[in-house]
């Protein structure tokens, strides 16, 4: 983004591709190219820029041959359609430096859709017997525009609105509009596609509100707006796959979305994709009365990469565009640097390339190996941790992404021949590791509430379908369950939707089969059939009890649970006193008899003597059973000030003002002292301070500098802003502009 604009930017939450390349059109063509000349076949062609227009001139006076695809960025390229014969000569052509197919794959909605409980080849059934499939169900998607021309979600599309251009059509971006995008027609089908694919609530009513533009960025309030818009249009539920890094409770989208809420409409919002750390969700999937919804794995077979000289597996994300990991055989692996022309050696030839992260764009790295006739490219962080990512322009190459501690470790052993080979192991209700943690900051809520299947989900896209893996995934799968919750039940509210997702959701474990945290999978992985057969409702569907100080003598809290029989009979329902432990007396009821269709509020406490407990965050689950039926409820406690970071999403542009800066940061609890150190880019030398304060209050920061005050050359720095609280420091490193 261009540091210079004036926009405080909220990008939709990443996803990414593991198990398709970009491209499979709408006929059932065969998976592997045509072989008679005069068949229809996809291909990609990266041309030299300097003879880019000519050669779009030549291809748009071949009557057979489609442009479906320009790009214009990273590289000068094209996807074409047409027969077998005529891409053959375009290959040729002395402009193009790389060519290669557009392959597709198998669609994995057949696979995530039925896993959660949902339609399978029967359909799904409510207790009556009536055929659930969100029809008279109304959806709005908040994201990049959905290309309601797709065959899978013509007969789906209800209307909409563009907020970015104020009319009344919200078709996602295309080429010639600028960064082209297909995040909201794939979150789109996976609610609701009707064709070659099918959605979660496949005859459900999407309305599409475009608050995304080019690229899929956009303002937070562009997103309010949408959501404002969306109320008034009367919509049953709304989903929000984008967000920030911003985790704070009153974030302007989140407190939209609990709005939304108390208006009626169920909201279902990713938590994001910056896991697996404690307290990386981000908003909006911080707001308190939204469904917030965590990545998990459907069935599949994963990829792991098995090293030799090295113990263990290490896991890998494949980027977006790329072709899928199928390596079977023992390959070598060859050092590529930071993936330059002359950081990649001959010898990569039919070997798998080792790629540090940075300097230039994955898609560069990539075309590089290429070229030198590599097999597969593993670009390794160059932070800590994992991460994923895409290529701007797809590839028929096999590329991952792994952390940076795997990616020095090979390296490491790369001082003699590495051999390399890869382990398939069937994977099902594993938490995704980009999934985004919990807790909020401030009120120390649990999020996300739900997680679901956001790993490798094949989906619309426009001309297409694609294969993408991330939050953004997941919640249109719940979305789509609340449809059908919906249509079960059309006079439930959104507390009572919720609490059926949240009380009848697997609890997911890890490889050492642990339950995992609630602040990782909130209740767990959701199962719609049950959801919607479920007797018993219990709500809030997680408990947070807040924060306890060890200066202070035992304090008792107290919370109210809403116990709702849905059931024709009266229900008894039972509190499982969880076990003794120092510093912590539960007071619960007994048993508690619900009558048929009957609500009763229940209180219930817990007496801490913090002085006894350690530090941080405490959480574990509350079991209530009634008949044969269990509901695992969620809770958590603080004592003393936990470890959360004291700055998130700082943000430096132009001021609408003449002759001024302005920046935005998120101070989760307000700043004992807080700076924007300037240095020299490149000798780091220090050069001042854009700004310092003492005593500040938490919530988000916003400020005006006068361009005359700051005695500034221009030019780029690498700005430090630091933050100290409660003697814990933290800051966060960027680089900014002052002047054209």
């Amino acid at each position: 983004m261009d540091i210079r604009k004036n926009i405080f930017s909220l990008c939709i939450t990443l996803c990414f591709i593991t198990s398709t390349a970009y491209g499979e059109t709408y006929p059932n063509r065969p998976d592997l190219p045509s072989e008679k000349e005069t068949d229809i076949q996809r291909i990609l062609l990266v041309v030299n820029g300097d003879e880019f227009d000519s050669f779009k001139k030549e291809i748009q006076s071949n009557t057979n041959i489609k442009i479906a695809q320009t790009y214009q960025h990273a590289f000068y390229g094209f996807s074409l359609e047409g027969p077998v014969r005529d891409l053959s000569e375009l290959k040729k052509h002395p402009a193009v430096l790389h060519h290669s197919p557009v392959v597709s794959y198998r669609s994995h909605l057949d696979t995530s859709v039925p896993f959660i409980g949902g339609e399978d080849a029967r359909g799904l059934f409510d207790r009556g017997d009536h055929r659930l499939t969100g029809k008279g169900v109304k959806v709005a998607v908040i994201d990049t525009g959905v290309d309601y021309h797709h065959p899978d979600l013509d007969q789906n599309y209800g209307g909409g609105f563009d907020i970015i251009d104020g009319d009344q059509d919200p078709m996602e971006t295309m080429a010639e509009e600028g960064d082209e995008t297909l995040h909201g027609t794939h979150v789109a089908g996976i609610i609701a596609a009707n064709g070659k694919l099918r959605g979660v609530a496949p005859e459900a009513e999407i309305i599409a509100y475009r608050a995304l533009g080019p690229g899929g960025m956009g303002t937070s309030d562009q997103v309010i707006a949408a959501i404002d818009k969306a109320i008034e249009d009367k919509v049953d539920i709304i989903n929000l796959s984008l967000g920030n890094n911003v985790n704070g409770p009153d974030w302007p989208t989140s407190l939209a979305l609990d709005k939304a809420v108390d208006s009626g409409i169920v909201a279902v919002t990713s938590s994001g994709n910056s896991g697996p750390d404690v307290w990386s969700v981000g908003s909006p999937g911080t707001s308190s009365k939204a469904i917030s919804v965590g990545a998990s794995s459907p069935p599949i077979k994963a990829p792991y990469l098995k090293v030799a000289g090295l113990s263990g597996l290490i896991a890998i994300n494949s980027l977006q565009g790329a072709k899928p990991w199928d390596l079977k055989s023992v390959d070598t692996v060859v050092f590529g640097g930071l993936g330059k022309k002359t950081d990649i050696n001959e010898d990569a030839r039919g070997k798998i390339v080792l790629i540090e992260r940075g300097k230039i764009t994955f898609t560069e790295k990539v075309l590089h190996a290429k070229q030198r006739g590599a097999k597969a490219v593993i670009i390794y962080n160059n932070v800590k941790g994992s991460f994923a990512g895409s290529l701007e322009i797809p590839m028929n190459l096999p590329v991952v992404s792994i952390s940076k501690e795997a990616g020095l470790a090979i390296k490491k052993q790369l001082k003699r021949t590495v051999s390399l080979r890869t382990v398939y192991k069937k994977e099902e209700d594993k938490l995704a590791e980009f999934s985004s943690r919990g807790p909020v900051t401030n009120t120390w809520a649990i999020k996300p509430d739900v997680v679901a299947p956001g790993v490798a989900i094949h989906s619309t896209v426009p001309n297409g379908y694609l294969a993408l893996h991330g939050t953004s995934m997941a919640a249109p799968h719940v979305a789509g369950a609340c449809a059908l919750i919906k249509q079960a039940h059309p006079d439930w509210n959104p507390e009572q939707i919720k609490a059926s997702l949240m009380n009848t959701a697997k609890q997911l474990k890890n490889d050492k089969q642990e339950t995992l945290k609630p602040t990782e999978q909130g209740a767990g992985r959701i199962n719609v059939k049950d959801a919607i057969n479920t007797e018993l409702l219990a709500y809030p569907g997680s408990l947070t009890f807040g924060k306890f100080e060890t200066t202070n003598m035992r304090t008792k809290k107290e919370l109210t649970i809403t116990l709702d029989n849905q059931s024709q009979q009266e229900q008894n329902v039972r509190f499982r006193i969880p076990e003794n432990e120092p510093g912590i007396h539960w007071d619960l009821p007994n048993n508690v008899k619900v009558g048929a269709r009957e609500k009763r509020n229940v209180s219930i406490s817990v007496d801490i003597t913090p002085n006894k407990k350690k530090p941080g965050l405490h959480q574990e689950w509350l079991e209530l059973n009634y008949g044969k039926n269990e509901i695992q409820l969620p809770y958590i406690y603080v004592v003393d000030e936990p470890q959360y970071p004291r700055v998130m999403g700082f943000e430096f542009a132009y001021s609408d003002t003449p002759k001024m800066y302005k920046y935005q940061t998120y101070l989760p609890g307000g700043a004992d002292e807080m700076g924007i150190a300037l240095y020299d880019p490149d000798t780091l030398v220090f050069v001042g301070f854009l700004d310092w304060g003492r005593g500040i209050s938490r919530g988000m920061l916003e400020k005006e500098i006068a361009i005359d005050d700051l005695n500034l050359k221009e030019g780029v720095y690498k700005a430090i802003i630091f933050v100290k609280k409660d003697g814990k420091e933290d800051h966060i490193e960027t680089d900014i502009l002052l002047g054209e």
